[in-house]
């Protein structure tokens, strides 16, 4: 498969955009989806392959370079730490980290906040938010829904990922800061990047344009 192009999709709100984009530079599949059964899905004309899988282990699969390339949200990134090239912000998927706390509960300052529990699925980035406000949090790390904490006694605020933030309004919650912005970017793995230099650094090229071409 040497001559395979493979790109590793997240399920989940950026696959659409992705594969779409991906379609406009001529790297598509029949049957590509998220609910597809085959694991693998593959262009014996164009000479790509497709894998679709969850959004934590995309970094992975680029990482340890069972893929070439992939799409992930810049938060997943800045969470798992990866070894991968970060090659293209993409622009759309437009979300952010913040921290928010029960709406009876806010405080004046940040640091009033200290020796809580904050209940996130992002703990290295809830950690090296609160050291650079130099407090000390006790992290609780879920995979669900993560307003729930305050709302059961779990934790007395979270770190959690929102586009709107009605979610979190829906829940008597208030944001009190925002931590960084994330949208979808390209990533590749470092000896794919070197190895397929120009078919990839074409395709860096091309997807450019085309994101160019949307936002005149």
């Amino acid at each position: 498969m040497e001559d395979y192009i493979t790109i590793a999709l997240p399920k989940g709100k950026l696959f659409k955009r992705s594969l779409a984009l991906l379609a406009k530079v001529g790297y598509s599949a029949e049957g590509v989806s998220e609910d597809s059964r085959k694991l693998v899905i593959a262009n014996e004309e164009t000479k790509v392959r497709f894998i679709i899988t969850k959004t934590v282990d995309l970094p992975t699969y680029i990482e340890y370079g069972a893929a070439d390339i992939g799409i992930i949200g810049k938060d997943v990134l800045l969470e798992e730490q990866k070894d991968v090239y970060e090659l293209l912000d993409l622009g759309y998927g437009k979300c952010r980290l913040m921290m928010a706390v029960p709406e009876s509960k806010r405080r004046p300052e940040l640091k009033d906040y200290a020796h809580l529990r904050v209940a996130t699925k992002y703990p290295r980035c809830a950690r090296e938010y609160f050291d650079k406000l130099g407090i000390q949090m006790e992290i609780v790390k879920l995979n669900g829904s993560i307003e729930l904490g305050p709302l059961i006694g779990l934790s007395e605020l979270i770190v959690d990922i929102v586009e709107t933030g009605t979610t979190i309004k829906e829940n008597k919650l208030v944001e009190v800061d925002s931590i960084f912005t994330s949208t979808a970017r390209l990533i590749a793995n470092p000896v794919s990047f070197k190895l397929k230099f120009d078919r990839l650094h074409k395709l860096v090229t091309d997807l450019r344009a085309v994101l160019a071409e949307e936002k005149a």
